[in-house]
């Protein structure tokens, strides 16, 4: 009776919860231009806005005019500031909160997390949710137990700042509600080497009611692969239960065929877009791609179009600009005070009512070593079509440029970790080749102009990947693999596992 007292409760507020957000779906664009100017006007006293003038500022132009764009290290003299304690630099109070994360060229990043940011990151997951209850008209996975994948929750302090990777601080803030029901435990969350992390993991759950499991679709296939070759069944087998997962951190497109394999049976999945800047998206709508942009919760957007992304003369757009299918750099400014933020992310609009996208690369992860600009979204893409011609399974890939090919021309090598080979992997290698140039002219220029030959494959052998991971101290967590670049430092790396 209980059970079937709090599942009915959850599919109540989760009702109350989709239809008191209909409203910002419709009003998007003019809400948006509202939020930057009650953002700007809060922190007109604060360091950063005396410095950049907010008090003159009263159109979305006049922010765009004062405020470049900025990334970690522009701001981080105003964060280290923070860091040591003072107040009101870039947000009137000093952060509740330091979201710590790695940084390729600044080292640990500390994103700071107001007392009005922190909310919305617990709102933007709960929003995911109550929307697929109402949308399913059932939440029976409540009453089942629940993986939440999250970093060590133990937080140090940063000058009295609460510090710690995000996925940790966010453990603080689960509802009472779920925490009985919430697995792994603490003391294994508090594990910090990954494989051991993982290997408890099971161990804590392969005889539990697992209901929802959440976590980064790597972390997922690690999880799932232990549970599998510890048992000999398919996860469904394992937990019959198993009613909804959840993912965020990377494209899941990529990983379904081998998540459905591992699964074996029908699990509805929930795709997000959080990170430590923001809780910015989710699949509100399981008959269709994309996931919705929550333009309610602190955070302005800007997009500038991927081809002048790092020019100085860039056009910053707003949702009223914006077009479909196309690629834009992602920019924020948040209510933790960040201002004209480049997250790094490129995101595409496949709908305007509402605004829905499809994260579609990085602005620093691409192939472009002869002006091709290659993204993750279209080589993604390129082989998901090709494995539905030629049947193949595939664990993890890279792609880097081969400039320096001796007496042949350059070419893009295409480092790839099989779980089952194509039949036949010329054919295979010529529908990729093929299916890319579909999709990006200059690439297919560059080939027809033999300036480029064809795409090579190097196949890497199994867990090639996860052992360059752990050899880099990056397995496991929210660490992600670059799928493309524009050098050939990580394809050096993986020289050693070619086979």
């Amino acid at each position: 009776m209980l059970n079937f007292l709090k599942k009915n409760i959850a599919v109540v507020w989760a009702k109350k919860h989709v239809a008191q957000t209909e409203s910002f779906k419709k009003n998007a664009p003019q809400l948006q231009e509202e939020l930057l100017l009650s953002l700007v006007q809060t922190a007109e006293k604060t360091l950063f806005g005396r410095t950049f003038n907010f008090e003159d500022i009263k159109t979305v132009k006049d922010f765009q005019d004062k405020v470049a764009i900025n990334d970690y290290e522009d701001l981080k003299p105003y964060i280290e500031k923070v860091k040591k304690g003072q107040r009101s630099i870039l947000w009137p109070e000093t952060p509740e909160y330091f979201a710590k994360t790695s940084g390729t060229t600044s080292g640990s990043k500390y994103i700071p997390i107001s007392k009005e940011g922190m909310p919305f990151q617990v709102k933007g997951a709960q929003s995911a949710l109550f929307h697929y209850i109402a949308k399913k008209n059932n939440a029976d996975f409540v009453n089942g137990k629940m993986i939440f994948l999250q970093g060590s929750p133990e937080l140090e302090e940063v000058f009295g700042i609460k510090t710690g990777r995000l996925s940790g601080i966010v453990a603080h803030h689960i509802p009472n509600y779920l925490q009985k029901n919430r697995l792994p435990s603490w003391e294994t969350n508090l594990i910090e080497d990954w494989e051991t992390k993982v290997d408890k993991i099971v161990e804590e759950t392969e005889h539990e009611n697992m209901t929802l499991i959440s976590g980064i679709p790597p972390w997922l296939v690690m999880y799932f692969e232990k549970l599998t070759e510890k048992h000999g069944k398919k996860i469904k087998q394992l937990f019959p239960n198993l009613q909804l997962i959840v993912t965020g951190g990377v494209n899941y497109e990529p990983y379904k065929d081998k998540m459905e394999f591992l699964l074996g049976g029908k699990v509805d999945i929930v795709q997000t877009f959080p990170a430590s800047e923001g809780f910015f998206a989710f699949q509100d709508d399981y008959t269709k791609d994309g996931l919705l942009l929550l333009t309610n919760h602190g955070i302005f957007y800007e997009f500038i179009p991927l081809e002048q992304y790092g020019k100085p003369d860039a056009e910053r757009l707003t949702l009223k600009d914006i077009e479909l299918n196309k690629d834009y750099a992602l920019i924020l400014t948040t209510n933790s005070g960040l201002w004209a933020y480049s997250i790094g992310d490129v995101v595409r609009f496949i709908d305007k009512n509402p605004h829905r996208i499809l994260v579609s690369g990085r602005t620093k992860h691409f192939t472009s070593a002869f002006g091709e600009h290659v993204i993750a979204f279209e080589v993604e893409e390129a082989l998901k079509s090709t494995v539905l011609k030629y049947p193949a399974k595939i664990t993890e890939f890279h792609l880097a440029p081969q400039v320096n090919a001796g007496s042949e021309l350059p070419y893009h090598e295409w480092f790839i970790e099989f779980e089952e080979e194509p039949e036949n992997l010329e054919l295979f290698k010529e529908e990729l080749d093929s299916q890319l140039r579909s999709r990006n002219t200059y690439y297919d220029d560059l080939i027809s102009g033999n300036i480029l030959q064809k795409l090579k494959i190097s196949k890497l052998k199994k867990s090639a990947f996860n052992e360059y991971a752990k050899s880099q101290g990056k397995l496991g967590g929210q660490n992600k693999i670059p799928r493309l670049a524009n050098d050939r430092k990580l394809a050096e790396l993986l020289e050693i596992y070619k086979l």
